[in-house]
């Protein structure tokens, strides 16, 4: 039986296909923040199986699995054992029917139609002959990581790199003819958080990459300030900060800051007081930096990571049991925002909660710190994680659209760790051309398709190279 993804799969009206076949469809791509490989897109790696490309590290999927009663020694204990690849790919068959209204169920069969020309439900009736057909095309020697970039015509991906990186691979992708721009992110967390296992540990580390000693602040500072100098050499332009529930203080000094370090660096308990004073200086004299250096500076807020200990001791972080926050941040945030704008310090930013509900709340603080000549400086991030889904990307443009200029929003990026992710531009893309398409068939935009398709071509790519300054 052939799939739902019809030509005017989510376009509902006559204005919505209109505006994404004749615009959004075949503009190229910007992936400005994603997991993806850099060692992978180097090595340009071939994979061994539709498998290993689809279940080997999504946890989106393995959380779906687990939903379904499938045991965890099914999902994650034989990843990489090619001997299972077909039993675990019959059991994520299996689960597909029940996924109906989730957008596992889009994305599923959007991929196995755009990488693999398979137009037909995905079920475990069809698996053996899908199976087959996706491992004979994965075989070919053409279908390769950059072969996948070529294809869906990336212009540039933004990776998420920690500061010890060596980045060796961005150096060899550099060195490679790829048809894309692929860059290093500054993700910084672990430098951050000082209130999580290993943090010592973690410079120790950084003491080691950069060469010296890390006995106090201003040590630290150095050795975080000459990462972001190597990152800045190899073309990063864009930070990445993980902070989870989001806390400042405006009541906080470089010598407090450094007591509250060597507190930890010798193994003392430290209050939370402690804790949300070592952050805020530290997020405010990276934010300085990042000001300097004209980068952008993306803040991913309200998540509740690592719930289940039985499995976090199990498994690790990433694997599947993080949620959806409900922490109250609004007057931190808008400290912190406040801080560095004071000091002329603010740089591009873009605000990301994974609770929908905070769109208002992100969508009005974007009005308070615009300026600088910048048009739309400071951005609501798009639908992120558990809300990039219809209803989740629809929520954030109607938020932003009622509260700020939609018309110069960067658009949609995939947080993805996976090749087989980038038919999700086209998933928003529809999405897009269908809310826009909506507004004017009932009446509330103006039917002017000239102006309606330069907003569009902005939203999926022209703001986005603008902002991050993409050449």
């Amino acid at each position: 039986m052939k799939t739902f993804i019809t030509e005017n799969f989510l376009l509902q009206n006559k204005t919505a296909q209109t505006l994404y076949h004749d615009y959004a469809k075949d503009m190229p791509i910007i992936d400005y923040h994603c997991h993806l490989s850099p060692k992978e897109i180097a090595e340009n790696k071939r994979y061994r199986s539709i498998t290993e490309m689809w279940l080997d590290g999504d946890h989106y999927k393995w959380r779906a699995i687990r939903s379904a009663g499938i045991r965890e020694e099914n999902i994650t204990s034989h990843i990489g054992d090619a001997s299972y690849d077909k039993q675990r790919f019959m059991d994520w068959a299996s689960v597909i029917p029940k996924l109906i209204g989730n957008p596992l169920y889009h994305w599923t069969h959007l991929e196995l139609l755009r990488y693999f020309d398979i137009d037909e439900l995905f079920d475990e009736s069809s698996a053996d002959n899908t199976y087959k057909k996706t491992n004979d095309i994965i075989s070919k020697s053409e279908f390769n990581t950059q072969y996948l970039i070529k294809k869906f015509k990336l212009d540039f991906i933004g990776t998420t790199d920690d500061p010890i990186d060596s980045l060796e691979y961005h150096k060899s992708i550099k060195n490679q003819n790829i048809s894309c721009i692929i860059t290093p992110s500054w993700r910084p967390d672990k430098a951050v958080k000082i209130d999580l296992a290993g943090f010592n540990e973690y410079i120790q580390k950084l003491s080691k990459v950069c060469g010296h000693n890390i006995d106090s602040i201003d040590d630290l500072l150095n050795a975080l300030f000459s990462r972001m100098q190597y990152f800045k050499d190899n073309e990063c332009s864009i930070s990445d900060n993980g902070l989870d529930n989001f806390v400042f203080t405006r009541n906080y000094s470089k010598n407090e800051a450094n007591i509250i370090l060597r507190k930890s660096l010798n193994n003392e308990t430290l209050t939370n007081e402690e804790i949300v004073k070592y952050k805020s200086y530290l997020l405010v004299e990276m934010g300085k930096k990042y000001a300097d250096y004209g980068w952008v500076m993306q803040l991913h807020m309200n998540v509740l990571r690592n719930n289940s200990t039985k499995m976090f001791n199990l498994l690790g972080a990433d694997s599947g049991f993080d949620s959806i926050g409900d922490y109250s941040y609004a007057s931190q945030l808008s400290a912190f925002l406040d801080t560095l704008d004071k000091e002329e310090s603010l740089p591009k930013t873009i605000l990301y909660s994974l609770n929908p509900s905070d769109n208002g709340v992100l969508g009005t603080m974007l009005g308070n710190f615009q300026g600088d000549g910048t048009a739309a400086k400071m951005q609501l991030g798009s639908g992120w994680w558990f809300n990039d889904q219809k209803n989740g990307m629809e929520q954030q443009m109607i938020a932003l659209a009622n509260l700020g200029l939609f018309s110069k929003f960067v658009g949609m990026t995939t947080d993805s760790r996976s090749f087989l992710s980038f038919s999700r531009h086209e998933y928003f893309r529809r999405i897009l051309c269908n809310l826009i398409g909506t507004w004017v068939e009932e009446g509330q935009a103006p039917n002017d398709e000239k102006y309606l398709a330069k907003i569009v071509k902005d939203i999926c790519y022209n703001n986005a190279k603008q902002f991050f300054n993409i050449k």
